[in-house]
This record gives C-alpha cells, sequence and structure tokens, in this order.
C-alpha cells in the first residue's frame, strides 16, 4: 500500500477510535473525524465508504487484536490451569495495549448507538463469547484429566471473564479507587488463583 494512503487510514481509524470512546456513532460527525484526522472529509468515503463503514473497521480491530492475544494464552504446551492464568495476564496486556479497544468489548454501548443495518453489537457479543468458549474448553480439558472438579466451565468463565472485567476496570477510575498497572497484575492474578484453587480436585 501506497505509505500515504496508509498514513491516511490510520490516522482516520485513529480519530475514530478517540471519538467513539466516549459518544455513540450517531453523535459523531464525520467532519469531526476528518478535522481530528487532519485530512478531507472525502477520505473517509474514499478508504471506508462511509462512517459506518469506518466504524465497522475500528470494530474489526478491536476484535482481531483481542484475539491475538488470546492466542498467546490458549497454548498445547500450557495445563489448563496455566492457560487460565496466561489469559488473565493476556487480557490485562491487551487493555494496556489497546484500552479503547477493551471498552468496546467489555463495555459495549447500547445497540442504538451503532449504525443502522449493521449488527455490530451482536458482532461484539458473539466475538466475545467465542474467546469464552476457548476458556471453557480448557476447564473441561481440566475436569477430564481430574486436575479440576466437576463444575460447570460455562459459568467458571462466565465469573472469570466479569471479574477481570471489573478488575482492569480500576485502571481508568480518577478517584482513590484507581490501581496501577502493577497493582492490575496482582489483583488479576489473584482473583484467578482464588477460582482456580477452588477448581483443583482434591
Amino acid at each position: 500500500m501506497d505509505p500515504r494512503k496508509r498514513r491516511t487510514i490510520d490516522a482516520l481509524l485513529q480519530a475514530g477510535e478517540e471519538l467513539f470512546a466516549s459518544r455513540g456513532v450517531d453523535e459523531v460527525t464525520v467532519e469531526q473525524i476528518a478535522g481530528k484526522a487532519g485530512v478531507a472529509v472525502g477520505s473517509i468515503y474514499n478508504h471506508f465508504g462511509s462512517k459506518a463503514g469506518l466504524h465497522a473497521a475500528i470494530v474489526e480491530r478491536a476484535l482481531s487484536a483481542d484475539r491475538d492475544h488470546m492466542d498467546r494464552a490458549y497454548t498445547a504446551g500450557r495445563t489448563p490451569v496455566e492457560q487460565l492464568f496466561a489469559a488473565a495476564e493476556e487480557y490485562l496486556e491487551f487493555y494496556l495495549a489497546y484500552p479503547e479497544y477493551f471498552r468496546m468489548l467489555a463495555f459495549p454501548g447500547t445497540p442504538g448507538q451503532y449504525p443502522a443495518g449493521q449488527d455490530l453489537a451482536g458482532r461484539l457479543a458473539r466475538s466475545v463469547d467465542q474467546q469464552n468458549r476457548r476458556m471453557v474448553e480448557a476447564l473441561r480439558a481440566g475436569i477430564a484429566d481430574g486436575t479440576l472438579r466437576d463444575v460447570d466451565p460455562e459459568q467458571v468463565a462466565t465469573i472469570l471473564w466479569a471479574s477481570w472485567n471489573g478488575v482492569i476496570s480500576l485502571g481508568w477510575r480518577p478517584d482513590a479507587l484507581h490501581r496501577t498497572e502493577g497493582e492490575l497484575r496482582e489483583l488479576l492474578r489473584t482473583a484467578t488463583d482464588v477460582v482456580a484453587r477452588g477448581l483443583l480436585a482434591r
């Protein structure tokens, strides 16, 4: 791709991510996106077809980044419990590298905030479910090999995912509840450890 074209696309994606993070898609204008990116409004239509097309591209980038991080966690060389700890660590790394992507997946807006005619809310939900399915499979593998108790893996996966979201969200609090990167790592490990210890077969 031509370097100038690549720079324009990247600038639009970055501007869109920042603007969509705090407002619904309908509340953001193409003029605001173009102005923030420092390019002509026509660039949005040339490269993405519409504002909705730009937003959809941002969603896909968020989903791709999340998958890349989770791929590093669920490797064959790890035991099921090790995969759970690795997933927690990679989820935090995903947040640290892409905080706005994390918010998009962990705390999506209402369906009405997304462009009409695009099932982006459903797309986000399905992607989260796909990643949670990997956790479910890790738990099932541990139950099958006898290292984990016979529990409901879907419920446990949901509990872990929800607790990780809650812990990581402390990273952007502006008050006394704010936690640093190091503190978030320790909290995530503790949260996962508490669940893992309860899962271990006696």
